[in-house]
């Protein structure tokens, strides 16, 4: 049996290890959005291809650059870790490789797809490199991110898309803020101030139910009051003492609540916001 070259191993890893925590959730929201605009399969099936090589090229440099910190972890895939530091010019090749593919497809097929690709992309750099570990820009960093991922779901000058990832954005904003509070030991322990590690466990909570309260008034305000009150929802859900499974709850809860706004769009054909109503095809300056 021919040997896997080090570089595909990387990227297989990657991909493994990432949907296993369920952290590709921002490329089933893109779905979501083709669908909810009724793209062709064909274009549907080359955006998937798109924001799936994206998501690996993401994932793997956020793996890249937190390698220091995942050897000496004991929550990460020690196999995977330790292949990866042994391997790090064929981790550097790699995403080199998925850049270049990224870039063909987009100058080839669709040039809107860039701009999904250098958010997307330029965002999770500048947290990796260094953002994460600011405290307050951890927070921002990833709501930026969770709006500029799925931007590959849907013709930009669509204003009903933009709404939903805004949405998707304040979402976002809801999973770092728990991710934070998860890690807030491990980092204090590293010495990473992450927002959590600076305004401590309770303000963090209290940011988290912040966030929730604004992801729902959004939602009932711009695209369904059925999903806001479901986001809303949130609120009540009790931490515990196992934030990993709090965090399944609640990102079960704002995953069913953004269905609910692509199903509203997707078979009324328009949102249905308690202050505003936009039809699916309106668009920026039509």
């Amino acid at each position: 049996m021919p040997k896997v070259p080090p570089a595909l191993k990387i990227i297989v890893d990657v991909a493994r290890f990432r949907l296993a925590r369920l952290e590709m959730a921002n490329l089933v929201a893109a779905v979501a959005l083709m669908l909810t605009f009724r793209l062709p399969a064909g274009e549907l099936g080359g955006r998937f291809a798109f924001g799936l090589l994206l998501n690996l090229l993401v994932y793997l440099n956020n793996d890249f650059h937190d390698l220091g910190d995942d050897l000496d972890s004991s929550s990460r895939d020690e196999e995977k870790t330790q292949f990866l530091h042994t391997n790090v010019r064929a981790a550097l090749n790699a995403q080199l490789g998925l850049l270049g593919v990224l870039v063909a497809m987009a100058v080839i097929w669709k040039a809107e797809l860039l701009v999904g690709l250098i958010l997307g992309g330029g965002i999770c750099w500048a947290y990796s490199y260094r953002l994460k570990r600011v405290p307050g820009l951890d927070v921002v960093a990833m709501t930026l991110w969770g709006v500029s991922m799925p931007l590959i779901g849907f013709p930009l000058d669509h204003i009903v898309g933009w709404l939903l990832v805004a949405q998707l954005g304040l979402c976002s904003m809801v999973f770092e803020s728990i991710q934070v509070l998860r890690d807030r030991e491990e980092d204090a322990a590293h010495d990473a101030r992450t927002t959590a590690v600076l305004v401590g466990e309770g303000a963090t909570k209290r940011l988290i139910r912040g966030a929730l309260l604004l992801a729902g008034s959004f939602a009932a305000l711009f695209l369904s009051p059925v999903a806001g009150v479901m986001a809303i929802g949130g609120v009540f859900v009790p931490f515990g003492d196992d934030t990993p499974r709090y965090w399944n709850r609640v990102r079960l809860l704002l995953g069913l609540a953004f269905l609910v706004e692509c199903a509203t769009v997707y078979f009324l054909g328009h949102t249905q916001g308690l202050w505003l109503q936009i039809p699916v095809d309106a668009r920026f300056g039509g």
